[in-house]
């Protein structure tokens, strides 16, 4: 039995040890991206060879962030266009997982599927399309085509309704006997109990929103209306190798409200995966 223990320990300490190696992999360049923010004479060369602590630790390629109008601009333009993402995103997806859950209207499986199927349609696929109908809107150089796509979330109906799902039937069906709608109910009965899954999408939609590039270059020319990672890129071609401290700067701040959210809201993600349909089972 004691050799049957001692292989135990064995392979736990190799998998940990494993596990330490690969965590450590993926987080050592955030490690070198704030190390590198840190260095104040890394604006003139990168440190060479990369060290994870800085030789002379300064906040001034912070300063020169914060004292930045531009981006600060750019922050706003990613908060607000976040924030109203969020909203449409979450509350269709509300919608739509409610419906495809506890309604019954005809076809329903087959549109289920089909919401299913557009999760494999590659984003460069309707790009072109996308900006044609914007364009034909006259919303080019607005922040409306950066919202208003956010309201077909077909992941957040997904998650949606298999939350629903997991919830107790009975309570339609007392709502019903009160004489409530299926309005009233959605709103008043099972909303209040979506906490957890709503947190869930709101990071998702967050962080989709957030880091969008692709579709905010192809939309936005305005220069007052650039986002964040679109102020990043601009910045780093033009000025990142000679300011390597302040675009490791820029960086950091630009992952701040990510990390934010997240931690604000980690715990009602882990509760939404334990009470969904994600277990697996």
């Amino acid at each position: 039995m004691s050799g049957v223990y001692k292989n135990r320990s064995l392979i736990s300490a190799v998998i940990f040890v494993l596990l330490a190696v690969i965590g450590f992999t993926m987080i050592y360049p955030f490690i070198f991206m704030i190390s590198v923010s840190l260095e104040r004479t890394a604006n003139l060369a990168m440190p060479f060879p990369p060290r994870l602590i800085p030789e002379s630790s300064s906040w001034f390629n912070y300063q020169l962030v914060f004292e930045n109008k531009s981006l600060l601009l750019a922050y706003w333009n990613s908060i607000v266009i976040a924030l109203f993402s969020v909203a449409l995103s979450v509350g269709s997806a509300l919608f739509g997982g409610y419906a495809f859950s506890r309604g019954s209207f005809r076809a329903k499986r087959a549109l289920f599927f089909i919401v299913l199927a557009t999760m494999m349609i590659p984003f460069e696929t309707r790009l072109i399309p996308m900006f044609t109908m914007f364009n034909d809107l006259g919303l080019v150089n607005t922040k409306y085509p950066l919202i208003f796509p956010s309201i077909i979330n077909a992941l957040g109906i997904v998650l949606a309704k298999q939350y629903f799902d997991q919830l107790p039937e009975g309570l339609r069906e007392s709502a019903k006997m009160d004489g409530a709608g299926e309005f009233k109910t959605f709103f008043y009965i099972f909303v209040p109990l979506t906490g957890p899954i709503t947190a869930t999408l709101a990071i998702l939609s967050f962080q989709d929103s957030w880091n969008s590039f692709i579709w905010p270059l192809v939309i936005i020319n305005d220069q007052h209306l650039k986002t964040v990672p679109l102020f990043l890129s601009s910045f780093s071609s033009e000025n990142g190798g000679r300011l390597a401290g302040v675009t490791m700067a820029l960086a950091a701040m630009s992952i701040l409200p990510l990390l934010m959210v997240f931690l604000f809201f980690q715990k009602y993600i882990i509760r939404s995966v334990a009470l969904s349909g994600l277990k697996g089972e």
